[in-house]
């Protein structure tokens, strides 16, 4: 072979070598390459030219004011971030008892088509969820001002303001959603149960390692973003510190996603090699 400090250039993967299709390429990725090129200079140049858009986040700005219609959206996509989280949870659970308790029938169980349709139906009832609660929570009149206790707009903290009689519709809604949050939960001990009765009759401790060292993040998880959230949006009033429900919201809203990550994909040793 040939000493590679004397390679002075190097070849490129052809799409074809029809000159017609070669043309044909050259023009739809340089418009591909325009289009981008200018809609991300119509942007940049839309927000050089429009003061109001040099607005920096709250926090680093010298106001906490939101309006209503950006607090409403706020909610709505939070309630369906959260609960589809929850919902994808739920499903991982599953996931992990069929790897450990019937490795032999995971294909069948666990399908490709099976993923996509346990993830949308995660998707889709979390955007049900998220609506209902939203629709609910905006048609209530507030008459507690509109200080809202809390770093963003929370469901429990916005029922503050609102009157006593329109409160109680939400919070039945909110009741009636715990029994659902409550279904899924049983569903994950029951799995768990499942999984922790299998992985103790592995006989070597280096195959029950494994299969706790691939569970028990996910628990812990759960476990956190259900006993925060539940605390968070069921707790009486009468124990609502300001410090208090900073921390809590924190804990629920915060720290599950930045784990995710952590938890299930930079701990597999084939992501690690291709990383």
């Amino acid at each position: 072979m040939s000493n590679s400090s004397s390679v002075t250039q190097l070849l490129l993967l052809a799409f074809t070598d029809t000159r017609e299709l070669q043309l044909l390429h050259f023009w739809l990725f340089l418009g591909i390459y325009l289009a981008a090129l200018l809609g991300n200079g119509l942007i940049i140049t839309t927000i050089a030219g429009d003061h109001h858009l040099h607005t920096p986040i709250n926090s680093l700005w010298q106001t906490n004011a939101i309006s209503y219609a950006g607090c409403a959206a706020q909610v709505f996509l939070f309630v369906f971030f959260i609960s589809a989280e929850y919902f994808l949870l739920t499903v991982m659970a599953y996931n992990r008892y069929v790897a450990v308790c019937k490795p032999l029938h995971y294909g069948t169980l666990l399908g490709s088509r099976v993923c996509v349709h346990m993830a949308a139906a995660a998707w889709g009832t979390g955007f049900v969820y998220s609506l209902l609660h939203t629709a609910n929570t905006f048609s209530i009149p507030l008459c507690q001002g509109n200080a809202i206790e809390q770093f963003f707009c929370e469901l429990p903290q916005i029922l503050k303001l609102s009157c006593s009689d329109a409160y109680l519709r939400e919070f039945k809604l909110l009741v009636f959603s715990t029994f659902a949050v409550l279904g899924c939960f049983v569903f994950l001990v029951l799995s768990y149960a499942q999984i922790f009765r299998a992985v103790l009759r592995i006989p070597s401790e280096q195959g029950q390692h494994k299969a706790f060292s691939t569970c028990l993040p996910h628990l812990a998880v759960v476990s956190l973003f259900i006993s925060t959230g539940l605390f968070a949006f069921l707790k009486s009033p009468s124990i609502s510190l300001p410090s208090l429900d900073l921390v809590v919201a924190v804990l629920y809203s915060s720290v599950p996603p930045t784990l995710n990550p952590l938890i299930y994909s930079m701990r597999n040793q084939e992501l690690k090699n291709a990383m």
